[in-house]
């Protein structure tokens, strides 16, 4: 509406609304007030402040890798560990783990919650782009976001968040080194050649070379690049989902990353080389086996 005075008119018996301005009239039907849900009290049980700065760092790093599956509660949401030493967020699908550490982040009456991803899409998409102080209240069913002049509140997943520190592997002796972005383009292109179904791409390192590689025989399609890589331990060839990859690679933003195994039948581990201050991220990947062509 052009810029205008606009006269609400309420009839409280029957909650209806005429709107009126110089140009026309409008009506709409009300609802009692009674009926909005009653807004949860806080009841202060712990509570934190984040700036939102690293709280949207925190969502970007941590919620793609979250799970779709309704029937698994708990991973469809983003743990969160408040401790007297570190804040860690975490989340998983069964295929890949993403553990996002703060140290500069921490609270006495430390506890942990599950938040859900809808709340966090919400949430990151309102933080506002300056740097602010998120102010965060929990209690065991709802957690009460406030910043500026924005109040959030949701329910909290009430389930038991898998044992993930279980599943990160302790030792790692084949590590590689390799730059982001070249890693990035790579698996881009040769994913296009990938089986459809498993999106498996071959990562085969001997030396200081990385061969990527991928093929889908119900097309008779394949392709393959070498990149250069500093390696430590054995030679080694492994699977992953290419599309898992691109997701964890393309949410850091570092020059150089680190990838470290153990064998082609567990689990790798990718760190970023560089840290920011008071930062620590892991992101674990299962992977594929290899004779798993369709």
């Amino acid at each position: 509406m052009p810029d205008q005075p606009v006269t609400f008119s309420i009839d409280e018996s029957t909650y209806s609304i005429e709107i009126s301005s110089d140009n026309g009239r409008y009506k709409l039907a009300g609802e009692n007030a009674t009926d909005f849900p009653k807004v949860p009290a806080v009841s202060n049980d712990f509570s934190a402040t984040i700036s939102s700065e690293v709280l949207a760092r925190a969502i970007n790093n941590t919620i793609f890798a979250t799970s779709s599956d309704e029937l698994r509660p708990a991973m469809t949401g983003v743990y969160v560990n408040l401790g007297e030493k570190n804040t860690t967020f975490v989340a998983t699908d069964g295929h890949r783990l993403v553990r996002y550490r703060r140290t500069d982040i921490k609270s006495d009456n430390g506890n942990s919650i599950i938040i859900p991803r809808k709340a966090l899409n919400l949430l990151k998409a309102t933080i506002p782009t300056e740097n602010t102080d998120v102010s965060i209240d929990f209690n065991m069913s709802n957690a009460f976001f406030k910043f500026g002049n924005i109040r959030m509140i949701c329910r909290l997943i009430d389930e038991r968040f898998p044992d993930y520190e279980n599943v990160i592997p302790s030792t790692n002796p084949i590590k590689m080194t390799i730059s982001r972005t070249d890693l990035l383009g790579s698996l881009k292109r040769i994913s296009i050649y990938a089986n459809k179904t498993t999106h498996q791409v071959r990562l085969k390192i001997t030396g200081s070379e990385l061969q990527v590689s991928a093929e889908d025989l119900d097309f008779s399609n394949e392709a393959n690049e070498r990149l250069s890589c500093e390696h430590e331990g054995e030679d080694i060839e492994i699977g992953f989902n290419a599309k898992f990859l691109i997701e964890m690679l393309t949410n850091l933003d570092t020059d150089q990353i680190k990838l470290n195994m153990s064998a082609s039948n567990k689990a790798g581990v990718i760190f970023p080389s560089e840290k920011e201050k008071g930062e620590d991220i892991l992101m674990l990947v299962m992977p594929v086996m290899l004779n798993q062509y369709v």
